[in-house]
């Protein structure tokens, strides 16, 4: 036994209803996977971390304080992707200080 009306003028009520209901969610679906896959095209096209990291000073003029392997977790606010032999240079002259 349905809880459905017995009534033509109330069932075209309910169906006219669903039908504006059904297409609504379908809108949602759409809108949903359009998000989803803008969502996956920007993971995509992420770049891929830099190899090495240096953490810069304070102030513009403060030596480099670490250097950090890309993808670090200890690596600080102030970093900037860098080159192999940047690295190597910055661990020197943290070397000597």
């Amino acid at each position: 036994m349905t809880d459905l009306p017995p009534d033509l003028p109330r069932l075209r009520t309910l169906e006219t209803w669903l039908a504006l209901t059904l297409d609504e969610v379908r809108r949602a679906i759409v809108a949903a996977e359009r998000r989803e896959a803008e969502r996956q095209r920007g993971i995509e096209a992420r770049p891929a971390p830099p190899d090495w990291l240096i953490e810069l000073g304070l102030n513009r003029d403060a030596p480099p304080v670490q250097v950090h392997v890309g993808g670090c977790w200890n690596a600080g606010k102030r970093t900037r992707g860098i080159r192999r032999d940047e690295a190597l240079r910055g661990a020197r002259r943290r070397g000597r200080s």
